[in-house]
């Protein structure tokens, strides 16, 4: 498999660098990688009509480029550097800067290896899931894995990011459903609540076929989505999410909540400013404006959650996450929740790479509480 990059015309970077960033993704994947570059819309599209997939395309600012998006071929999948209205009906990322082209590439080798399902769970363009399925020679009916991302709740950050993880778990016998919602920035939090809600109350829907076995499920979340997957959890048992639960037992199904670098402390969060007053703006005011959002949002105040918890931190990470996830585990502990707490080696990323130990880690816990 090869992946090919096309840079379009008057793209405002390095062509170097963008080179080399996409060998150097590339060979990580496995694959080999190359560069394209377009000087005009006209090369641009037949750039495009003669490549093999995967083909990742950094548009350019040229009108006549971007007219390109709208109705191209749905195995190419186009990355601005630039925070951009997303293209509806597109494959269509955008905002990370040079750095994004890298999950650019990732996603499209991904889906191109690992095909998913793309289910909507909702009216709005962000309001969906990827549902793969592990090999049809296993024994049916599968456990689920609920992948919620991070990115701060903010829009230019997607379900893209845990494509890695889906494709591993369900290379192991996992069925995965990476949820894509509904971001703060765009559309308010009560939003993003609503919709992790939604997306779990829709596991039944999906497990229509007798592929998910709904008695074995685990919710992971990474960095914000730690947060949302801890906060879906507290719903789920207390009976305030519209969850796959049933009369009399909340959350039968539900056998372990993992947070990964997750950011589990509101408040405190909000005072030290992470992730430059994220915390805040996503919940739209601090915990004196808004105390009852952070009262039902903050995971630290929803203590105890009374279902299986694992916190996963890098030790490399940012010092504030791995004080908060320390500080989390004790208060939880404490509260007398049944948590695990795994601190290893790693950056923020790692957690959700599967090719590093601290994943491999990760697994095997989840495996033990999963697995018959």
């Amino acid at each position: 498999m090869d992946v090919t990059v096309v840079a379009g015309p008057e793209l405002t970077a390095d062509i170097a660098l963008l080179e080399s960033l996409t060998t150097a993704t590339a060979a990580g994947l496995g694959v080999s990688g190359r560069l394209l570059v377009a000087d005009s819309a006209d090369a641009l599209r037949a750039s495009v009509a003669a490549t093999a997939p995967p083909v990742v395309v950094l548009p350019g600012p040229t009108p006549e480029a971007r007219a390109l998006i709208t109705g191209a071929a749905p195995h190419v999948l186009w990355y601005d550097l630039t925070a951009e209205t997303p293209v509806a009906g597109a494959l269509h990322l955008h905002g990370r800067g040079v750095w994004g082209l890298a999950w650019a590439i990732r996603h499209a080798v991904h889906r191109l290896r690992s095909p998913a399902a793309r289910i909507a769970y909702g009216p709005d363009p962000d309001q969906w899931g990827d549902l793969r399925l592990p090999s049809p020679t296993g024994p049916p009916p599968a456990p689920v894995a609920v992948l919620l991302h991070g990115g701060f709740w903010r829009s230019v950050w997607g379900a893209d990011l845990m494509d890695a993880l889906a494709v591993d778990l369900t290379a192991r016998g996992y069925a995965s459903w990476n949820v894509e919602y509904r971001r703060p920035d765009q559309h308010g939090w009560d939003a993003t609540t609503a919709d992790v809600a939604s997306a779990l109350a829709v596991l039944p829907d999906l497990a229509g076929t007798g592929v998910l076995d709904l008695d074995r499920i685990v919710v992971l979340g990474h960095s914000a989505g730690g947060q949302l997957a801890l906060r879906a959890a507290a719903d789920l048992v207390a009976g305030t999410g519209p969850g796959p639960h049933r009369s009399g037992n909340a959350a039968p199904g539900l056998r372990l909540v993992v947070s990964l670098a997750g950011v589990l402390d509101l408040a405190e969060s909000e005072r030290r400013q992470l992730g430059d007053g994220a915390v805040a703006a996503a919940l739209d005011g601090a915990p004196a404006t808004v105390p009852q959002r952070y009262a039902t949002s903050d995971p630290m105040a929803r203590l105890p959650l009374t279902v299986p918890i694992l916190l996963v931190q890098g030790a490399g990470d940012s010092l504030d996450l791995v004080d908060i996830n320390r500080r989390f585990a004790a208060a939880g502990r404490a509260a007398g929740d049944d948590l695990g707490h795994l601190e290893l080696p790693g950056d923020h990323f790692d957690v959700i790479d599967p090719g590093t130990a601290i994943w491999r880690a990760t697994l095997e816990q989840v495996d033990r509480r999963l697995r018959r």
